[in-house]
């Protein structure tokens, strides 16, 4: 199969774990097998590779979230990169131009697209593989998977199939309605459309060089940012005559909402949490390194991380996002692809942050003009490398950069280091990067 995934958004209504730079489906939530913890993005990508060994998995998503793709999912996985948001059309558009242009896929085969957070289960992948064979057939330019509705949804839209076979074509396309009207839909036998659909290759590249005029994926990516934003819905689905839908009748379920992602989880305490014995259906997701104690609450959700702490009735918790907007937020934690960086303290001229390094990765060589740094390595191994002076660390090292010092940090085990930065005006943006020769590599 080739399965692009559509990753996007900030995930605010799952505040405070998710914000610009960690979307929701980056969050460790559902525990597996050995008692670790994986994410969304995780648990779909273990779930797909099982189901098919040999698919080729591509996640369209923003430059923003690339580090935390390749953090969770390692190096292998295609990316295609959008250098601004532009909405699903520009969004797929681009993918498929990757999957042929970089990916090399042949024209002639399917290709399946999907959002990278759904709550779901083997049967869901069984089925995305029956759209891919479907679509290959070529009886329709498009196959959706319909979702077989357990209640009237006022939150998804709703297709209409023309017969109540497994496979049918489509007869309309209903928005997403009130109650009362999408009891009549389920009435005349409507699905949910949960934005699953599948193609063959050759059919979105003619349709995006109808729409947009590029002459490859390059040429696309550069002139991205004078796309149109309009969603595939919009500028293909509600256009297109020869389409299908296939009933999916699995476990689904959209989890947007700290009331749904709650649902789905299979303990009520993640992190440091005690729940005394008149609570329920309370839950506890807690990201600091102190407990948190909930007494005698009920239908509650109570969420804890360095950018903030929630406590809210688990219904409210859906109206959450106009006032997370009005929050001047600074990002506490952050997932890079060497690792992970959470801001401990911020002073007027300084700010105290610890740092992860996986094994074997290390950060950018580069400087800061206006900041001097210091790093206490608090656990592992490594060496650092600054204006091209090798120092091996360990445990207790000390490490002083000044101001337009280049360095780096390489780990060879896990490494944990507490980094001091002090100056007049800290800044993200105050970063010059720089080439390394290859032999300060060496040990």
């Amino acid at each position: 199969m080739n399965i692009v995934l559509l990753s996007g958004g900030s995930g605010k209504r799952l505040w405070p774990l998710s914000n610009d730079v960690r979307s929701k489906q980056f969050i460790k939530i559902f525990k597996t097998e050995d008692g670790t913890y994986e994410s969304m993005v995780q648990r779909v990508y273990r779930q797909i590779k099982k189901i098919d060994t040999e698919a080729v998995v591509t996640i369209a998503t923003s430059k923003m979230q690339v580090s935390s793709i390749h953090n969770q999912l390692g190096e292998g996985v295609g990316i295609s990169v959008e250098p601004c948001r532009r909405d699903t059309f520009p969004a797929i558009a681009l993918a498929s131009a990757y999957l042929a242009d970089v990916q090399h896929v042949d024209p002639e085969e399917a290709v399946v697209v999907c959002p990278v957070d759904p709550y779901v289960e083997a049967p869901y992948f069984e089925a995305l593989k029956g759209l891919s064979e479907q679509a290959a057939k070529g009886e329709a330019n498009l196959v959706l998977m319909g979702i077989e509705p357990t209640y009237p949804s006022e939150k998804y839209g709703y297709i209409i199939p023309k017969s109540d076979e497994k496979t049918a074509f489509v007869e309309t396309f209903k928005e997403k309605p009130t109650k009362e009207v999408a009891e009549e839909y389920i009435a005349r036998g409507a699905l949910w459309n949960g934005g699953v659909f599948a193609y063959k290759l050759k059919y979105l590249l003619e349709k995006a060089h109808e729409l947009i005029d590029f002459k490859d994926y390059r040429d696309l990516f550069e002139k991205y940012e004078t796309l149109t934003r309009i969603s595939f819905d919009y500028a293909v689905v509600e256009k297109e005559e020869k389409i299908q839908v296939q009933r999916f009748a699995g476990e689904w379920k959209d989890l947007g909402t700290w009331n749904t992602l709650t649902e789905a989880m299979d303990e009520s305490v993640v992190g440091k949490g005690v729940l005394n014995d008149t609570c329920s259906n309370v839950h506890v997701l807690n990201e600091l390194n102190v407990p948190v104690l909930a007494m005698g609450l009920h239908d509650v959700v109570i969420s804890a991380s360095p950018e903030g702490i929630l406590v809210s009735d688990k219904e409210q918790s859906s109206y959450i996002k106009p006032f997370v907007d009005s929050f001047e937020q600074q990002i506490m934690f952050a997932e890079k692809s060497w690792g992970s960086y959470q801001v401990m303290d911020v002073e007027e001229r300084a700010m105290t942050i610890k740092v992860t390094l996986n094994p074997g990765h290390s950060m950018n060589y580069h400087s800061h003009r206006g900041r001097d740094e210091v790093w206490v390595v608090i656990s592992g191994e490594g060496k650092t490398i600054v204006d091209d002076v090798r120092q091996r660390v360990r445990t207790g090292s000390v490490i002083q950069m000044r101001a337009g010092a280049r360095h780096t940090v390489i780990a060879e085990t896990e490494l944990k280091l507490i980094e001091v930065q002090i100056g007049e005006d800290i800044s993200v943006n105050d970063k010059q990067k720089w080439e390394m020769d290859r032999y300060l590599l060496g040990v």
